[in-house]
């Protein structure tokens, strides 16, 4: 990802979890426990992409302890830019190495997850 988008795999995981999300803003928190990281680690990868124009902090306006993580226009661009080439190397990496049959398997493994997941 770093050689293909010029960026990490953790800088892409913030930045599309942001795509992801309504008004594509997150209280810093909340980013830090969706991305598994510490908020120091996220400070410092959030810092780096607020230079690069992709996202910004801002207090919260609804309580001004916390802190919102939202990503911008540039950002959604770069998203919407990396994103066929990581879906291309998810391909090759995970579903390339498998089997039809073991394919098969996971596709029935992730459903049962889902499922218990969303209770039911």
């Amino acid at each position: 990802m770093r050689r293909d988008a010029g960026i990490s795999h953790f800088d892409y995981l913030v930045l599309s979890t942001l795509s992801m999300t309504p008004g594509r803003t997150m209280r810093m928190g909340e980013l830090a426990t969706q991305a598994e990281a510490s908020l120091p680690r996220l400070s410092q990868v959030v810092a780096k992409l607020e230079k690069q124009g992709w996202m910004r902090r801002t207090p919260d306006p609804a309580d001004g302890r916390y802190t919102l993580a939202e990503l911008t226009e540039a950002g959604w661009d770069k998203v919407v830019a990396t994103a066929p080439g990581h879906v291309d190397e998810v391909q090759r990496l995970v579903f390339g190495a498998l089997t039809k049959a073991q394919q098969r398997q996971l596709g029935e493994i992730s459903r049962r997850v889902t499922r218990a997941i969303e209770g039911g």
